[in-house]
């Protein structure tokens, strides 16, 4: 589990550093527990976490209005002053969630998200959790 935390740590500095303008990287459970960080403290990493899951829950919700979705965030983009937040779905159970600043590129985010959870999407899964247990 080490080894994989450290792979992931280094996989989301490169995210950060292949796009200008990213300010934080975390990789999250469905219920919002931090899995993996870059730029940021541990503290402004797991309460952008917690938001997440609020997050992804209400897309979820909208997502199911649709008459041939299945109910499925793939991802969201916000816009607020200052800057963009994106959540993009990353495996069964787990989630990509990025701060950028005002001057993203937001196609180069968009694709290098993408190319991410592509290479590592099968190690960002998070099993159900039973009782607070992993499963």
């Amino acid at each position: 589990m080490m080894q994989l935390r450290a792979n992931m740590d280094w996989m989301l500095k490169d995210l950060a550093s292949s796009v200008p303008y990213t300010r934080q990287v975390v990789v999250l459970s469905s219920d919002g527990l931090r899995m993996a960080q870059y730029g940021a403290d541990t503290d402004a990493a797991d309460r952008l976490a917690a938001a997440c899951a609020g997050l992804q829950s209400l897309a979820a919700a909208v997502a199911a209005e649709f008459p041939h979705s299945n109910g499925t965030m793939r991802l969201v983009v916000i816009e607020i002053n200052g800057g963009f937040f994106y959540l993009m779905a990353a495996g069964a159970g787990a989630y990509l969630a990025v701060l950028a600043d005002e001057g993203v590129d937001a196609g180069l985010m968009g694709q290098r998200m993408r190319d991410l959870v592509a290479r590592i999407g099968e190690h960002l899964s998070s099993p159900p959790r039973n009782d607070g247990q992993a499963t």
